[in-house]
């Protein structure tokens, strides 16, 4: 039928794909007229779409087109995206999004995934396509040595460098290497005895890891991270724990640091973890999945000073390095680790490339076996920003939350409720009188008051049974003006919640 979308037509493709960056370019041009916050309820979506899909085609312009030239303004009309799906989205990259930790876009990872998708390769081994796995191999050792990350990380060595969809993933497959090294020196009946150490303040991610990894539950050890320390983990708190169950016969067989936690940003101290870990021959996984990136500037890379103890290193370039999601640099010293535990060689997988250990196969270093060409938007990013942009880029964020730090700080009704190291501020309103109950429910109502004016995201967290306001700046949009207008945000809704006490 003429006019019918095709599977694939490199003219319909320049049509239609020519209005689809036309809609993502008005998209990102409106971002600041939607609620950062979805302001839907739950189950609003199947209230408005059929229970079947369509039996016949349907055009791009009913699904897609929002947006249309009325007086030389854009107005939105009613086709599906714009009256079903984009109510209930949550505008990560809108420039008052302050929520978790930033999921970058830009312009050069939109283009690198953009490339990815067009490709549309699945690259498990090398000879799938050679580019992807060399390309994957140079761009992490460019960025290893732009994090001056020690020389054994880089893929000229035993160990190298690949990316994984989150850091949910990269820790799995360290922690999968690291027991399957111990068990066979120890046998596999030892499972059991496998303990796995972290602080109170390490992403939960770990401890999935374990539950997947059979880690008996019992054997996860969270030790406490405490506010005069800014919630970095003691070295005596793991020594003490390592000592105790060395003593009862445990094994303790992996360790994980943090640079940058999810609540504060607080950083585990690496030298001195390191060398327990080492001294007890332990793995040691460090995760910077956000901080990672500010390291790339010379004044914050002492902040993984010690990383040269370390096992395993990761970063998410798709939190706070412009790289569209996903994209986690996960660095090992060695990977022959990572292959013998994640490893198969069915014979439809066999060549000669392969076979003659001429190259690297991927496959062996994840859990999926296909894999998508993710290094050509950090390709990408690196070449048509330069290191010298990126860095500049981390720093306007840091800066801006320093700012907003000092409003906070100048306003008797708040209080910092720790030091800030990068661009998260961590703060809360003080409660009429000193009553932690009440000053938690005063926060809540904040955190909800806020939130519910869609003019700006954030998220929370609790800090010593305190729950904390968390303000994150690091959305590829903000500027000082939105830092001002969440700062006057969060000034009236208090106002009012004061006024009612």
């Amino acid at each position: 039928m003429e006019g019918e979308l095709k599977p694939m037509d490199a003219e319909q493709l320049r049509e239609y794909g020519h209005k689809m960056v036309d809609f993502i370019a008005d998209y990102y041009k409106n971002i600041e007229n939607f609620p950062v916050l979805s302001q839907v309820q739950p189950g609003y979506l199947r209230k408005l779409l059929p229970e079947t899909a369509p039996a016949h085609s349907e055009t791009l312009q009913d699904v897609l087109e929002g947006w249309q030239a009325c007086n030389l303004d854009l107005v939105p009309f009613d086709p599906d995206i714009q009256t079903k799906i984009l109510p209930g989205v949550t505008h990560w990259q809108s420039p008052d999004y302050f929520a978790y930790f930033p999921s970058n876009s830009s312009v050069a990872g939109f283009l690198g995934e953009m490339l990815s998708a067009g490709i549309n390769m699945v690259g498990f081994s090398w000879i799938t396509s050679p580019a992807a796995t060399e390309l994957e191999m140079i761009v992490l050792d460019w960025l290893a040595k732009a994090l001056k990350l020690p020389d054994e990380f880089l893929s000229t060595g035993q160990g190298g460098g690949v990316i994984q969809g989150t850091a949910s993933e990269a820790v799995l497959v360290v922690l999968l290497a690291a027991r399957d090294k111990v068990l066979r020196r120890v046998g596999k009946d030892a499972i059991g005895k496998l303990v796995v150490y972290c602080s109170d303040q390490t992403h939960s991610a770990l401890q999935k890891a374990c539950q997947i990894g059979g880690i008996h539950p019992e054997n996860f050890r969270m030790l406490k991270a405490v506010s005069c320390r800014d919630y970095a983990l003691s070295p005596d708190a793991l020594s003490e724990a390592v000592s105790h169950d060395l003593a009862t016969g445990l094994i303790p067989f992996f360790f994980c640091a943090t640079i940058g936690t999810t609540s504060s940003t607080a950083v585990d101290p690496l030298p001195a973890l390191g060398k327990i870990t080492k001294s007890n021959s332990m793995w040691f996984h460090v995760d910077a999945a956000y901080a990672g990136s500010a390291c790339i500037c010379p004044e914050f890379r002492h902040y993984i000073d010690g990383v040269e103890e370390a096992d395993s290193f990761n970063m998410n370039a798709h939190k706070w390095f412009l790289t569209n999601f996903d994209c986690s640099a996960l660095w090992v010293k060695d990977r022959s680790a990572l292959i013998q535990s994640l490893s198969t060689n069915p014979e439809f997988l066999k060549n000669k490339a392969s076979q003659g250990n001429l190259v690297v196969d991927y496959k062996d270093w994840q859990i999926p076996l296909g894999r998508r060409f993710r290094s050509l938007k950090l390709w990408m990013v690196l070449r048509l920003y330069g290191l010298e942009k990126l860095q500049a880029y981390v720093r306007n964020h840091i800066e801006l939350a320093r700012r907003f730090e000092e409003h906070v700080a100048q306003d008797q009704r708040f209080e910092i409720v720790t030091p800030r190291k990068f661009s998260l501020v961590c703060f809360r309103l003080r409660p009429p009188q000193s009553n932690e109950d009440y000053a938690n429910k005063l926060n809540h109502d904040l955190l909800d008051a806020v939130n519910s004016t869609g003019k700006l995201f954030i998220s929370h967290t609790v800090l010593s049974n305190r729950y904390i306001l968390r303000l994150a700046v690091g959305a590829p949009l903000t500027e000082e003006r939105h830092i001002l207008a969440a700062w006057k945000v969060f000034q009236d809704e208090a106002a009012t919640l004061l006024s009612k006490c």
